[in-house]
C-alpha cells in the first residue's frame, strides 16, 4: 500500500463500522413486577473474614460429622479387642474379598469365599456391593490363615454393624475401612477384588498415606546405607530395594536424606538409587556422625519436622557398636532413634546391631530375601506409633486430594481425600508396648468440600480453596484430573500440588485479596480469594408465593451440582429434584430437610423478577414465524443464584447447556463461561464468541443471551460491513476487494469471522484450536500478550531404567487480552522485505474488533500462533543444582500434635535382640553419662 492508500484506508468508513443487535424492547411489566419487589430487596458488600469464616464453619461441621463416624469406628474396634483373647490355633472362615463367589473345578465354593451377595448400587456408580458387610483383603505375599491375621480378622467383625450403622446415619459416607497393622484391610461395602494379569494383589494398606500419618508422628529421617565393598550382589539389590520400601513409609509431614557411606559420602535420592555401586570400605563411625549432624541441624533451624528423629542403617554388618559417636550426639536423651537392618543371612555382627537398636530405642530386623523387605521396614512404623498409643491421643489426618479410579463422575476417575484415625490396643498388659492395631478411616470426594462452599456467596470473581499445613491443595477449582486422548489419565501423587502451582505470587502489577481461616484439628486452611471487591450478595426480608409457582416453569432450570437443599442425608430424600426439595421445604411437611434458607429466597426472588421474559420469548417466537431469516434459534437468562431460563424458537441440531458441558453451565465450583464472560464486559456491552466445541453458532452475552447460526450472523455482518457514509452510498474499499482481506475477531485474537474478497469461506466452516490464529505486532498495542501458564503441571515423557514413565513437568503458551481504550490503530508488518499493512477498530457496544489486511504480501512463512503448550525446559546441569533447589522450602505449618516419646515406654522391646551384651566400658559410659547428662 502507498501511503494514501493507507490513510484512506485507516479513516475509510469501512472501518466506522458501529455493528448494531435490535432487540425489541422489554414488556413493560417487567420492570413493574421487579418494582414490587424492590423495597424487600437489599444488597451490600460481604465482610471477607466473616465469609471465611462462616465458611470454615461449614466445612469443620462437615469435617466433623466424618470424624464422627471414625470415632464410633475406633471405639468399636478398642472394645473388641479388649473384649478377644488371642488363639493361636483359631479356625475362622471369612469373606475374602479375592475369593468370594469363586468355584472350584467341582462346583463348589473355595475356601474362604462362599456365596456373597452383590448388588449394583448408584451411590457406588453402579458398582456391585454388599450393604450388610465387608470383606478382608489380605496381601498376596502374606498367608491368607496366619494365625495373626485371623484373630484379628475374628475380632474385627464387631465393626460390619457400625460400618451399617455409619452409612445409615450419613448416607454420603462412600468407603469405610480398617487397615490392620498386621496387614489385612477389612472394607465396606464388600466389594469383589480382582487380581492384576499376574494373579497379583500388591495393595497393602500399611503403605497409604493416610495410613502412616495417621499412625505415626511426624519424623525426621536420615537412610544410611552401606556401599562398601562387601555390599555386592543381592546384598546391594536388598539393600536399594530396603531404601525403596522406607522412602514409601514417608508422608507429607516428614523430611529425609539418604547418605552413602564408603569411602566417601555421596547426596542421594530416590531417582538415584540405581547409581549405589558397592566399593571400598565401610567407614559406619563417619556415616553415623554426618547422620546425627544433619538431624541436629535441622532441629536448630526449625527446617523439619521439629518431632521425631532417627536413623535408619542398612548394611550388612558393624564391627563396632560405636558407643562414642552415641555418647557424643544422643546420650542421655536418645532423642534419635537407631534402626539397623542387617542385609544377608550372616549373623556375625548382628549382635553390635541389635545393642544399637536397643541402647537408642530403635528396632533391629534381619532381611535376608527380598521377600522380607516389606514386613521388616514396617517394624520401625509400630515403634515409632508407640508414644502416641500410650498418650491414648487419636489425631484426625485428612490427606491431600489423590485420584481414585474405582468411583467415577462420568468422566472418568474423581478426586478424594480420606480422614482417618489410628486404633490402639487398650489392654493394661500391653500398655507399656504401645500396640498400634490398624488405622480406620472413610473416603471424602473432593466434590463434598465443595458443597460446604456455596458458589452464589462467592459471586462471579470470588473462589474459595482450602491447603493443608503442607500447603498442598485439599480442594481448589483449578485441580483437575489431566485428559489424554479424550480420557482421563492418572497423574501420580496428586497430593504434591503445591498452592503455588495453581496461585500467582503477588506482585508490584498483580496483587489478590485472600481471607484465610484455620480448622483446627485437622490440619486445614480455608481460603477465600476476592478480586477487584466484588463479592456482594442479596438479602430478603420477605418472599412472595408467587416465586414457588415461577420456579415451576418448564423454561427453568436448577444449577445441577449447587445444593438448595441436601437430598443426600436420608433414603427418602435422595431421589427428590432440587425443585421437589424446595416444594417440600416450603411446605413445612418435612422438618428433617435440610435446605439452604438464603439460598432459596434468593432463588425464588430471581424466579418472579424474571418470569415476565417467557411472554417475552413468547412475543419474539410469534413475530419471529412471520419473518422468514430465522437465524436465532435460542435465547436463555442465568441469574448468580444458579436459576436458568432456556427459550428455544427452533430445535437445534444437538443439545444446548447440557451438564456434561462443565464450563457452559452453573457448576459446583464455578460459574458458566458465558456468564463470566458477561459480567466481566462494560455494562449495556455484548459479548460474541465461536464455541469451539460446538462450530457452528455465534451467541451474544449479556445477562441475557441468544444463540444464532454462525451463517446468519455472517449475512447480517456482511450487510453492515457494506454499508458506507458516502453520499451515494458506494464504497470505494470493501471488504469485496480482493486485495484486502477482513477479519472480525474477539476481544482474546480468536477469529469469529474471516472474508477473502469475493470468497467467503465459511460453507461448512468448523471451528477448532488449532484454526485459531492471534493478531499481534510490534506496532499494535491493542493486543497485550501474557505468557501463562497452565495451572496444573502435566506429564512429559522420561526414561528411567529402560522404562517409559510419566514425570511432572511445566508448560505455558500464549494469551491475548485487549486493550479497552484503544479503540483504533494502525501497523505494518515486515514479511522479508514485504510490507503488509493492517487496521484494527474496535467496534462499540461489544468485544470484537475489525481487521483489515493487505494481502499482497505473503507472510505465511512465520505461521500462526497455536494454544499447544509448550514445556519449559529448566537448566540443571548437576545433581547438586537440583538438591540445591530443594533446600529453599515453602513456608508450611507443623501439624498440631506431635508425640515422639513417652516415659512409660519399654524401649527393650527393640527386635530380635535376647538381651544385651555390651563391653564393660560401654557399660561403665552408660553409667557416667546418666549420672552426668549434658
Amino acid at each position: 500500500f502507498s501511503k494514501a492508500r493507507r490513510s484512506n484506508l485507516s479513516s475509510h468508513s469501512l472501518l466506522r463500522l458501529k455493528f448494531r443487535l435490535t432487540l425489541t424492547s422489554l414488556p413493560k411489566n417487567r420492570s413493574c413486577k421487579y418494582k414490587e419487589f424492590e423495597q424487600a430487596v437489599r444488597v451490600q458488600e460481604i465482610d471477607g473474614l466473616r465469609l471465611v469464616k462462616k465458611l470454615a464453619e461449614n466445612m469443620e461441621e462437615m469435617f466433623h460429622k466424618k470424624s464422627e463416624a471414625m470415632k464410633r469406628l475406633v471405639e468399636a474396634a478398642e472394645e473388641a479387642h479388649l473384649q478377644h483373647e488371642e488363639d493361636p490355633d483359631l479356625q475362622y472362615e471369612y469373606f475374602n474379598a479375592v475369593l468370594i463367589n469363586e468355584i472350584d473345578e467341582e462346583g463348589n465354593s473355595v475356601e474362604l469365599g462362599g456365596d456373597f451377595l452383590l448388588q449394583p448400587n448408584d451411590h457406588f456408580n453402579n458398582l456391585s456391593v454388599n450393604l450388610s458387610l465387608s470383606v478382608v483383603q489380605v496381601p498376596t505375599n502374606m498367608y491368607n490363615k496366619d494365625s495373626a491375621i485371623v484373630n484379628g480378622v475374628y475380632w474385627s467383625e464387631a465393626l460390619n454393624k457400625v460400618f451399617v450403622d455409619n452409612f445409615e446415619r450419613d448416607p454420603s459416607l462412600i468407603w469405610q475401612y480398617f487397615g490392620s497393622a498386621k496387614g489385612f484391610f477389612r472394607q465396606y461395602p464388600g466389594i469383589k477384588w480382582r487380581p492384576d494379569e499376574h494373579g497379583v494383589i500388591a495393595f497393602d494398606c500399611r503403605n497409604r498415606k493416610w495410613y502412616i500419618q495417621a499412625a505415626t508422628s511426624p519424623k525426621d529421617v536420615v537412610i544410611l546405607v552401606d556401599v562398601s565393598g562387601s555390599m555386592k550382589g543381592l546384598r546391594l539389590t536388598i539393600a536399594r530395594q530396603t531404601v525403596s520400601s522406607i522412602l514409601d513409609t514417608l508422608g507429607d509431614d516428614d523430611f529425609f536424606n539418604v547418605i552413602a557411606v564408603s569411602h566417601a559420602c555421596v547426596f542421594h535420592f530416590r531417582m538415584n538409587l540405581d547409581k549405589l555401586f558397592a566399593k571400598g570400605i565401610g567407614m559406619l563411625d563417619v556415616g553415623l556422625t554426618e547422620a546425627f549432624e544433619v538431624l541436629y541441624d535441622f532441629n536448630q533451624t526449625g527446617r523439619g519436622s521439629a518431632c521425631s528423629q532417627a536413623i535408619m542403617l542398612v548394611t550388612d554388618g558393624a564391627v563396632d557398636t560405636y558407643d562414642a559417636v552415641f555418647a557424643k550426639y544422643n546420650w542421655p536423651d536418645r532423642k534419635v532413634r537407631i534402626f539397623p537392618y542387617l542385609i544377608g543371612r550372616e549373623s556375625a555382627f548382628a549382635d553390635n546391631l541389635k545393642w544399637m537398636a536397643c541402647a537408642n530405642k530403635g528396632y533391629f530386623t534381619q532381611i535376608s530375601t527380598l521377600a522380607d523387605v516389606q514386613e521388616n521396614v514396617m517394624e520401625y512404623l509400630h515403634v515409632l506409633s508407640r508414644p502416641k498409643v500410650i498418650d491414648q491421643e487419636h489425631d484426625t489426618v485428612w490427606t491431600e486430594a489423590y485420584v481414585d479410579s474405582t468411583l467415577e463422575d462420568g468422566q472418568g476417575p474423581i478426586l478424594m481425600t480420606t480422614v482417618a484415625m489410628p486404633v490402639f490396643s487398650t489392654k493394661n498388659e500391653t500398655r507399656n508396648r504401645g500396640i498400634l492395631l490398624g488405622v480406620v478411616g472413610t473416603d471424602v470426594p473432593v466434590s463434598e468440600l465443595l458443597k460446604t462452599i456455596p458458589k452464589y456467596k462467592l459471586g462471579i470473581h470470588g473462589y474459595a480453596f482450602a491447603i493443608t499445613n503442607n500447603g498442598y491443595i485439599l480442594t481448589h477449582p483449578d485441580l483437575r484430573p489431566l485428559y489424554e486422548e479424550n480420557k482421563k489419565r492418572r497423574k501420580p501423587n496428586y497430593s504434591s500440588v503445591d498452592l503455588s502451582e495453581v496461585e500467582w505470587e503477588d506482585k508490584d502489577d498483580i496483587v489478590s485479596h485472600f481471607y484465610y481461616h484455620y480448622i483446627s484439628g485437622n490440619g486445614i486452611e480455608l481460603n477465600v480469594l476476592k478480586l477487584l471487591n466484588f463479592l456482594i450478595f442479596m438479602s430478603l426480608e420477605y418472599l412472595s408465593v408467587l416465586g414457588l409457582h415461577d420456579l415451576e416453569h418448564p423454561d427453568v432450570q436448577l444449577a445441577d451440582e449447587w445444593t438448595y437443599c441436601n437430598t443426600d442425608e436420608h433414603p427418602e430424600h435422595r431421589y427428590l429434584s432440587q425443585i421437589d426439595a424446595i416444594k417440600l421445604y416450603l411446605s413445612g411437611r418435612e422438618p428433617h430437610l435440610k435446605c439452604d434458607k438464603e439460598l432459596i429466597q434468593e432463588v425464588l426472588f430471581d424466579a418472579v423478577v424474571t418470569a415476565p421474559l417467557e411472554a417475552y420469548w413468547t412475543n419474539l417466537v410469534l413475530n419471529k414465524s412471520e419473518n422468514s431469516d430465522k437465524g436465532v434459534e435460542i435465547a436463555y437468562l442465568g441469574t448468580r443464584t444458579g436459576l436458568s431460563r432456556i427459550n428455544l424458537f427452533v430445535v437445534p441440531d444437538q443439545d444446548f447447556l447440557t451438564a456434561e458441558d462443565k464450563e457452559g453451565v452453573f457448576n459446583a465450583d464455578h460459574f458458566p463461561l458465558w456468564y463470566k464472560r458477561a459480567a466481566e464486559q462494560v455494562p449495556g456491552t455484548f459479548v460474541y464468541s465461536l464455541p469451539f466445541n460446538t462450530g457452528c453458532y455465534v451467541s451474544s452475552f449479556p445477562a441475557v443471551g441468544i444463540q444464532m447460526k454462525l451463517e446468519f450472523f455472517q449475512r447480517k455482518f456482511w450487510t453492515a460491513s457494506r454499508q458506507c457514509a458516502a453520499l451515494d452510498g458506494k464504497c470505494s474499499i470493501s471488504c469485496d476487494d480482493e486485495n484486502i482481506n477482513c477479519y472480525l475477531i474477539d476481544n482474546n485474537g480468536f477469529i469469529l469471522l474471516h472474508f477473502y474478497g469475493k470468497r467467503h469461506m465459511m460453507k461448512g466452516f468448523r471451528v477448532s484450536l488449532e484454526k485459531y490464529v492471534f493478531i499481534s505486532t510490534k506496532q499494535s498495542l491493542v493486543f497485550s500478550l501474557l505468557s501463562t501458564p497452565k495451572p496444573l503441571p502435566p506429564l512429559s515423557i522420561a526414561q528411567r531404567g529402560g522404562r517409559t514413565m510419566l514425570v511432572p513437568c511445566d508448560t505455558e503458551y500464549p494469551a491475548f487480552i485487549s486493550e479497552r481504550t484503544i479503540k483504533e490503530t494502525t501497523g505494518n508488518i515486515d514479511c522479508e522485505g514485504c510490507i503488509k499493512s493492517f487496521v484494527i477498530q474496535q467496534i462499540p457496544s461489544s468485544n470484537l474488533f475489525m481487521v483489515v489486511v493487505d494481502n499482497k504480501c505473503d507472510c505465511s512463512a512465520a505461521g500462526p500462533i497455536t494454544m499447544e503448550p509448550i514445556e519449559i525446559m529448566y537448566i540443571l546441569f548437576t545433581e547438586s543444582l537440583k538438591c540445591e533447589r530443594l533446600k529453599f522450602q515453602k513456608d508450611r505449618r507443623r501439624p498440631d500434635s506431635c508425640h515422639p516419646f513417652h516415659p512409660e515406654e519399654n524401649s527393650m522391646e527393640c527386635g530380635g535382640a535376647l538381651g544385651l551384651y555390651p563391653s564393660l566400658t560401654t557399660t561403665l559410659l552408660c553409667l557416667m553419662l546418666a549420672l552426668f547428662p549434658r
